[in-house]
């Protein structure tokens, strides 16, 4: 008979899945995050190093940091669960976590320089034209409707 791998036990893996936590630390120092199997963020520290930051500098740091520590969660957990087999949809989505990069966000366009009074403006400025005149008003009662030349009979 041909020996057959030990089937793991699954109360003991469950337990180690649970505990796994995979902790990162930005490059300069000043983020440091864990998550747990699933890569949900479970802590974030920021240091006294994000002060020189600018909000842009910080995002990315958490971002990046947050990366880190979700493909070494990943890692951590197939590594796990390898007894089990490699197929299956857990198994790909772990791979993807694994090979995941983050799209820099895109700067926002700069805006364009005012435009002198104008010109080939397509806007303009009305803040100091006169208020325009009040549109007439319509009938106030329905008879109104029927003036001059206009077919009216009480019998309708």
């Amino acid at each position: 008979m041909a020996d057959h791998p030990a089937k793991p036990d699954r109360e003991a893996l469950l337990g180690e899945l649970s505990a796994l936590s995979a902790t990162a630390t930005s490059a300069e120092g000043a983020v440091s995050l864990s998550v747990n199997t699933d890569g949900v963020l479970t802590r974030l520290r920021l240091t006294d190093a994000v002060s020189r930051m600018s909000p842009d500098e910080i995002a990315d740091a958490v971002l990046r940091t947050y990366v880190e520590a979700q493909r070494e969660s990943a890692k951590r957990t197939a590594q796990l669960l390898a007894p089990l087999g490699s197929g299956g949809y857990l198994m790909d989505r772990l791979r993807w976590r694994v090979q995941f990069e983050p799209t820099p966000p895109t700067p926002p366009p700069a805006a364009a320089p005012p435009r002198a009074e104008g010109g080939d403006a397509v806007l303009k400025d009305r803040s100091s034209d006169a208020p325009a005149a009040a549109p007439p008003s319509g009938p106030v009662a329905d008879d109104d409707w029927y003036g001059e030349g206009m077919r009216f009979d009480k019998a309708w």
